[in-house]
């Protein structure tokens, strides 16, 4: 690691044990700290201000340290093992990169199959679902559910349907976005921005 990651791990450390508010935190007091620092880092990508992108990184990295930190504490994982765990997977997921015996003209949608087959032979998936987080907001769990469908005009109502209710609707305008490649979240993000300016 470089030396300013290294201090920064020395700091958390030493706030871990010096102040009485961080001594106290644990994995479940933090999540909601974790989500709101991803959230912010979101809206400093949507305004395009790099100051405000690189600061809002900065707090995302602190979540990610103060967790190491309290799992090093109990003995159950260090930084280093996250570091780690994240670059072996990035070297098994990406052959096309780092195994020079696979093919390295691939494109990106190539990539994206590869990257999910490996993904499921690794997680020993049976069905296209298996990993998708309940706990998603709506939206993106509808368009993750909708990427991964294996029959893309299976079993969605018509946007039109006079008796689909709002969700059915909701979920066959998701189904037009993914279609059409477009992010659903991203647009509907963009299109409250300009709603409330």
């Amino acid at each position: 690691m470089s030396e300013p990651l290294l201090d920064f791990l020395d700091d958390m450390r030493r706030l871990r044990r010096d102040c009485p508010w961080k001594r106290e935190q644990t994995h479940r007091s933090l999540a909601r700290y974790l989500e709101e620092e991803a959230s912010e880092t979101l809206e400093a990508i949507d305004t395009g201000d790099l100051d405000h992108l690189r600061e809002e990184l900065g707090d995302l990295l602190l979540q990610v340290y103060f967790h190491a930190v309290i799992a090093e504490e109990s003995g159950d994982f260090t930084l280093d093992d996250v570091a780690r765990g994240i670059s072996d997977k990035m070297h098994r997921r990406n052959p096309h990169v780092f195994d020079a015996t696979s093919p390295t003209m691939l494109s990106a949608s190539e990539v994206n199959q590869q990257w999910q087959a490996i993904k499921s032979a690794e997680k020993q998936r049976t069905s296209p679902y298996d990993g998708i987080a309940a706990g998603l907001p709506a939206l993106l769990l509808a368009t993750k559910i909708l990427e991964r469908r294996p029959d893309a005009s299976a079993g969605l109502p018509a946007a039109g349907d006079r008796d689909a209710d709002l969700g059915d609707r909701l979920l066959a305008l998701v189904d037009e976005a993914v279609a059409s490649g477009v992010d659903p979240e991203q647009s509907l993000r963009d299109a409250v921005r300009r709603a409330v300016h």
